[in-house]
């Protein structure tokens, strides 16, 4: 079994949750594999009921008139006994069924049994789990592996990772053998992405011809996906989603909507990219009109960069040879979008908000982040001129936003210089905020 960080959140939730648990995110991403396992290895009975391959449960679902109703159905459908107080029930491919918070609401007041459930926000159909009251349904995240979980899938050991980060924590150099090793892993994490039947297929084979069938077969249901709901909501999603690597690959990486047809602009188009975001398939990052907190407070929608859920899909779509290439580090081939395809989606994972920002008279920062509370440029760079970055020292010397350091992610090792920390691109897996030990605050009314 590949090893999944969610793996712990899960079981916390198993041990002590009280409260019915989501796993969400794009299809294909191990949500139910993970479940199931999790469910396998605790000490508790469970049930698993899947709204896809048994489709007789949503009409089961909608025509219960009360918990009791609800559970009485549920036993007679199942061969396995409920046991109040110890079964967990499973229910997997919610987006099936678009009234489940109402009925998980009244499912954990009734108290008997907990609920675990997995599903993709496939655009409109569960956008309504967001506003579900607080107390009866704990909702996370999942994305395809990182490149830490990658690095472990590959065979890396859990002391060079530790190694790693204690570099990256003190800013010291890594050992140039260990740093060009790491440098393979992550360019070869650039062909195979992070969806987990591609790494285990990967892991087991080391073909990557197969890693690309797997690669194309997911692509498949994605577009499957796209043309079910391009026909119910009138949606353009499969136009944006091709014209993505083109974009990606412009010189400024920013989506022109006109591509898609003369005289649309983001009013007409905006339901369109935020399903593809919501259903987890694509990753905006939102032009800001000044690197100043809050950061949302300046956000402009209708300019963003669209980057994949997974970099293994996006160099799925390159040539055989192109594949080779990126492997052996051949100077004629760009890497940008590749480097920041990754950086998103580690941020992303990391719980940041994504920003960037472009100015004509300054330039362009590739990412602009909130890191512990300070306003955080991040410059991606994968070529050798790494150190060359106009437009990042004219926002560093620039006094009216007060920006204490900035990273530079690239192919070079540790090195500081002034506000400019370089680092390795495999190091943006430790790109994390400090979390907050004490978050209590009581205000002080004494003498009024």
């Amino acid at each position: 079994m590949i090893d999944r960080e969610m793996k712990t959140t899960i079981n916390n939730w198993i041990l002590q949750g009280k409260e019915a648990f989501l796993l969400t995110g794009a299809r294909q991403i191990g949500k139910t594999y993970l479940i199931r396992e999790c469910l396998k290895e605790s000490k508790y009975d469970y049930i698993a009921l899947n709204f896809i391959e048994r489709p007789e449960l949503v009409e089961l679902f909608e025509n219960a008139t009360n918990a009791q109703d609800l559970l009485m159905r549920l036993s007679l459908i199942t061969d396995k006994q409920l046991n109040k107080g110890n079964t967990i029930i499973f229910f997997d491919e919610i987006q099936e069924f678009k009234d489940i918070v109402t009925r998980i609401k009244f499912l954990v007041e009734e108290g008997s049994y907990r609920y675990i459930m997995s599903g993709s926000l496939l655009g409109v159909e569960l956008n309504d789990l967001r506003s579900a009251p607080v107390g009866y349904l704990r909702i996370e995240d999942m994305y395809p592996l990182t490149v830490k979980e990658f690095m472990k899938a590959v065979g890396i050991k859990e002391n060079i990772l530790e190694m790693l980060e204690e570099c990256y924590k003190k800013q010291q150099p890594v050992d140039e053998f260990v740093h060009k090793k790491m440098l393979d892993v992550f360019y070869l994490y650039l062909i195979v992405g992070g969806m987990p039947e591609a790494v285990a297929v990967y892991t087991q084979t080391n073909d990557l011809a197969r890693v690309a069938a797997v690669h194309q077969k997911i692509m498949r249901l994605y577009k499957a996906d796209f043309t079910k709901y391009e026909t119910n909501y009138k949606l353009k999603l499969r136009e944006i989603y091709d014209s993505m690597p083109g974009q990606l690959d412009s010189k400024n990486k920013r989506f022109k909507i006109n591509t898609l047809g003369k005289g649309l602009n983001y009013d007409r188009v905006a339901n369109d990219f935020l399903w593809l975001k919501d259903a987890g398939v694509a990753i905006p990052v939102y032009n800001i009109n000044e690197p100043k907190l809050p950061l949302i407070i300046s956000e402009n929608r209708n300019l963003f960069k669209l980057f994949f859920s997974d970099v293994g899909i996006l160099t799925n779509q390159y040539s055989d040879q192109v594949k080779i290439a990126i492997l052996n580090k051949e100077k004629s081939i760009n890497n940008g979008a590749l480097f920041e395809n990754v950086v998103a989606q580690e941020l992303l994972a990391n719980g940041f908000n994504l920003y960037y920002f472009n100015n004509k008279k300054q330039g362009e920062l590739d990412f602009v982040i909130e890191l512990d509370g300070k306003v955080t440029p991040l410059e991606i760079k994968s070529g050798k001129d790494y150190k060359k970055h106009s437009a990042l020292v004219n926002v560093l010397k620039d006094k009216n936003y007060e920006i204490e350091k900035a990273y530079i992610f690239s192919e070079g090792n540790v090195e500081t210089k002034g506000q400019k920390i370089y680092m390795p691109i495999y190091m943006i897996m430790f790109l994390k905020n400090t979390e907050l030990k004490n978050t209590i605050y009581k205000i002080d009314l004494s003498g009024l």
